[in-house]
């Protein structure tokens, strides 16, 4: 009981949330009741991904703001608002599933948003698959997920086995450029162990094989991703030429800490989840140099109705929440995932699962976030990854060239 309880009053926390923004959460059932639709979901507001679930939250409520704004959906002649209901599962998937369980069967939600990561999107997608309930899971990467024959869970992201792989091809070009042989490079990498990351890894150890680059370190971070020093200390030992890291926010977070305090120094650099980090905030100079991988820009082309373009959902963002130091690509597709939702009711004119779930399966539209198709296992096979690198503390889309407005800037100044 007393479990209960605190999950219950952290619900409050999230709604009240919602509050500020001009709108609450707190509607009890998904069926529509009055002009209300409810979507629900078990989101991290604790624990190691709780400033990942926060900001998730944060995108969530923009979305819902702007459609409620613009007079909602409209479902067989009635236009419909949206409501968002949300539990903190404290960053622990055992919890997720209790409380996607707990959504479904007390709460009456039939319409679900996704948690944030992958471990807690794996473990909620067997609850809403055996319910029959549609996901939009919109902050999980891991193609593991998509490998399962699940029919209601989609995802807009590109999925993770694509954030380090485009850091090893820079890394290949420019060795090449410079008279080297790609398989000259040594590589270090360090993961989290969650399906996120390990999926991050077998993206980049492939691209690296293909090269014939030497991995010489190959490690794991801790649970609490707080200390990587033991990594760090092998990295200054064997000097690597490529360092690739990937621990959500917190991982970041401890990579480019230990690497100033230990004044370890790899001339190429990959860090997934550096804005969610806000690393140029926390660390300066010292982040330059840094390739991020993202799921989206600013500064790509994509345009909606909605939102306008990329840019102007930037703007929208930044002005909506002062406290980021840049828009991080996580926010940008929790709110994408709202449009998605709105889109599948316009097009099913029905609130039945079923036919929502067709919906989903069927879309095919454009968003500031890039364009959402879905394959026949549920993942966006329409939208591309972006690499982007600290220059002088903005983030400059380095590749591909056809969204490039920059070049990478390589090798990293030593001391940053």
């Amino acid at each position: 009981m007393k479990g209960i309880v605190t999950r219950t009053a952290r619900f409050v926390g999230a709604a009240a949330i919602c509050a500020t923004l001009g709108f609450t959460g707190i509607a009890a059932a998904a069926d529509p009741q009055g002009n209300t639709i409810v979507l629900g979901a078990a989101v991290s507001l604790t624990g190691k991904y709780g400033q990942l679930g926060k900001i998730t939250v944060d995108g969530y409520n923009l979305a819902v703001k702007m459609i409620n704004e613009h007079g909602g959906v409209m479902v067989n002649g009635k236009k419909y608002k949206f409501a968002t209901k949300y539990y903190d599962d404290e960053s622990n998937p055992a919890v997720t599933a209790q409380l996607f369980e707990r959504l479904i069967n007390q709460d009456g939600i039939k319409y679900a948003l996704g948690p944030y990561a992958s471990g807690p999107t794996k473990a909620a997608a067997p609850v809403t698959e055996r319910y029959h309930i549609p996901m939009l899971a919109d902050e999980a990467a891991s193609r593991a997920l998509f490998t399962q024959g699940y029919r209601y869970l989609f995802g807009p992201l590109s999925t993770s086995e694509q954030y380090l792989a485009p850091v090893v091809d820079v890394a290949a070009a420019y060795a090449k450029a410079h008279g080297m042989k790609p398989s000259q490079l040594k590589v270090a990498m360090v993961f989290e162990n969650d399906p996120f990351s390990l999926d991050v890894r077998a993206g980049a150890v492939d691209e690296a094989k293909k090269y014939g680059m030497k991995i010489v370190i190959d490690d794991k971070m801790p649970r609490d991703l707080s200390d990587i020093s033991a990594t760090l200390t092998k990295v200054k030992a064997l000097k690597p030429d490529l360092l690739l890291v990937s621990g959500h926010a917190k991982g970041a977070i401890t990579a480019v800490r230990q690497m100033k305090e230990l004044r370890v120094y790899v001339p190429i650099v990959g860090i997934t989840h550096c804005e969610a980090a806000n690393l140029t905030g926390k660390f300066g100079a010292d982040a330059n140099g840094i390739l991020c991988p993202a799921q989206w820009a600013e500064t790509l082309t994509y345009k909606d109705n909605l939102f306008g373009t990329a840019m102007d959902f930037y703007r929208l963002a930044k002005k909506t929440y002062p406290y980021y130091n840049e828009v991080p690509f996580q926010l940008a597709q929790a709110a994408a995932a709202i449009e998605i939702w709105a889109d599948a009711f316009k097009r099913a004119q029905s609130f039945d699962t079923e036919k929502l779930r067709d919906a989903l399966a069927a879309t095919d539209m454009e968003t500031f976030y890039g364009k959402i198709k879905f394959d026949s296992t549920g993942k966006n096979v329409a939208k591309p990854m972006v690499l982007r690198q600290i220059q002088d503390g903005k983030y400059v889309v380095v590749e591909p060239a056809k969204y490039a407005v920059g070049k990478p800037q390589l090798p990293r100044k030593a001391g940053n």
